[in-house]
């Protein structure tokens, strides 16, 4: 597989992490065919192993999310800026603190969103709060899923 095909299995991965924070557009679908893609362009082992893999958390992610209350995050007061932090957030601490990292850094963007946008410290822990029960732990753990494949993905480019 070439650069430029990489680059465009790569391009659609981001568009996928992105979509999870989009109501309405299915973005861990668009990782999963992304990488999809990639092994049947590239069949060797590790891309194979690399789509079971993304299969299994993808499955699992979505039984979690059945599992948890529905999303109602318009209704809690959630903006697409905050959804912007959360997004940023977890990607940060997905990267400084390899995948567990992705966690602490999904509600630390919220928190520092709301702690902007209401000014102090209690306000702010109460809407992060209101907005993970809203459907924030629903949108996390797509989210973290998402970050997972393509962490996996990336890593087999790098190493594999």
């Amino acid at each position: 597989m070439g650069v430029g095909e990489l680059l465009l299995v790569g391009v659609v991965i981001l568009l996928g992490l992105c979509g999870v924070l989009v109501p309405g557009v299915p973005g861990s679908w668009l990782v999963w065919a992304a990488v999809l893609w990639w092994a049947l362009k590239d069949p060797q082992p590790v891309s194979w192993g690399v789509l079971v893999g993304a299969t299994v958390v993808l499955f699992l992610s979505q039984v979690v999310r059945w599992a948890l209350p529905p999303r109602r995050l318009r209704a809690s007061g959630a903006t697409p800026r905050m959804g912007v932090y959360a997004g940023v957030g977890a990607f940060l601490g997905f990267v400084l603190v390899p995948v567990l990292g992705a966690i602490p850094g999904f509600m630390a963007g919220i928190y520092l969103h709301e702690r902007v946008r209401l000014g102090r410290h209690g306000e702010a822990m109460a809407s992060l709060r209101t907005a993970m029960r809203s459907g924030g732990s629903s949108v996390l753990t797509e989210l973290f899923t998402c970050l997972l494949i393509a962490g996996a993905w990336l890593g087999a480019i790098i190493w594999g």
